[in-house]
């Protein structure tokens, strides 16, 4: 494990930066949602003594598979979640921010309204 942890102000400045973002605790934890209804990333820490210190965060279609299988010392199927194709993200490790900041952005795309979602993308280049 590497001692570099991502502070969970470095992950909140990246959350509350999308559009229409808030942020409130959700089961005891810092959780970030789209208009305050749907929930796209939980910041976790020891979640019942896993020792980890992550990101949980919804994800494309088929992304969790390769994620994990890629690097499985990174990202990792999250409980409670896991089933749904949320992705665990390590913050712990040596994970580069940008793969850390596309995993949220990533995550509120897919929670965000499509006409939200598709303004924002336009505002960005249409990225």
């Amino acid at each position: 494990m590497s001692a570099a942890r991502i502070p969970l102000e470095r992950v909140r400045e990246a959350c509350l930066a999308l559009p229409e973002v808030q942020e409130r605790l959700s089961h005891g934890a810092p959780s970030f949602f789209v208009r305050g209804k749907r929930c796209f990333v939980m910041v976790m820490d020891d979640h019942h003594g896993d020792g980890r210190y992550a990101l949980w965060c919804a994800a494309p279609e088929g992304i969790q598979h390769a994620l994990v299988a890629g690097d499985p010392e990174s990202y990792f199927v999250p409980p409670y979640v896991g089933h749904r194709g949320w992705i665990g993200v390590r913050l712990d490790h040596a994970l580069p921010w940008d793969e850390i900041a596309g995993a949220i952005e990533d995550a509120w795309v897919e929670v965000a309204p499509k006409r939200l979602a598709d303004a924002f993308a336009a505002g960005r280049g249409g990225v």
